[in-house]
């Protein structure tokens, strides 16, 4: 989901939150499929709208990550959503558990709530631990699109407070007006001469900072995408 995309989405959200009923019902209904997906991982089975509790439950929290959502906070709607769906289902499993030992059970059931119990509370670590991977590969993807390893990034990294706190204003200027990282994006540049008046940067510390500019601008430009990058990364 590119940035536009994104803030399209948030003020969905603020409408929704606002009263707009419309607007919830059409959110929910194009983002079921999201839903069944989560749900559907978590569970490690193929579930069915309208017969499995899991999904209703699912649901629920979809509609309470809404509600909750505080997009102040940077933390991206989606990995959100999927962390509150987790949650709610772990506590459902975790009922479910508690009202069967109400009841005389065999061995067998025993022990298959037991290990479906510690496969659910292993889901959401190992599904953030795969998104980060998975992240982490797709930036490197990103990055060799212009010419950019890790490697770069780390031997560029400015090591002065001041001097990372200016790469990283200029940064978010680049990844917030449209017209500079159409620019990047196309002619796998910076627009060195554009960059240094809306930012009052000489061309020598754009140029010296190229590479750490770049990587910096791709992760704010996109917050679904990089959700744990940018967590990691103080760009205050």
């Amino acid at each position: 989901m590119d940035s536009v995309a994104y803030q399209h989405l948030v003020k969905t959200i603020t409408k929704i939150k606002d009263g707009d009923q419309y607007a919830l019902e059409k959110l929910v209904e194009e983002y079921r499929p999201f839903i069944l997906k989560t749900v559907n991982q978590f569970c490690k089975r193929m579930l069915d709208w309208g017969r499995d509790e899991e999904l209703s439950i699912g649901l629920i929290a979809f509609n309470s990550a809404i509600d909750t959502f505080d997009a102040e906070k940077q933390v991206p709607f989606l990995p959100y959503c999927r962390i509150v769906i987790a949650n709610r289902l772990k506590d459902y499993v975790r009922k479910e558990v508690k009202h069967q030992n109400h009841f005389q059970l065999d061995d067998e059931t025993v022990a298959i709530f037991v290990e479906s119990q510690l496969a659910l509370d292993d889901f959401l670590k190992r599904t953030i631990e795969d998104e980060r991977r998975d992240e982490l590969e797709q930036f490197e993807n990103v990055l060799s699109q212009f010419s950019i390893s890790f490697e770069d990034l780390v031997e560029v990294s400015p090591r002065h407070r001041d001097s990372r706190k200016t790469l990283f204003a200029v940064a978010h200027k680049l990844s917030e007006t449209d017209n500079l990282m159409e620019h990047l994006i196309t002619k796998k540049q910076l627009p060195l001469n554009e960059l240094g008046k809306a930012c009052r940067v000489n061309r020598k510390t754009l140029e010296r900072g190229r590479k750490f500019i770049i990587a910096s601008a791709l992760i704010l430009n996109r917050p679904d995408q990089f959700v744990y990058l940018r967590s990691y990364i103080n760009f205050k």
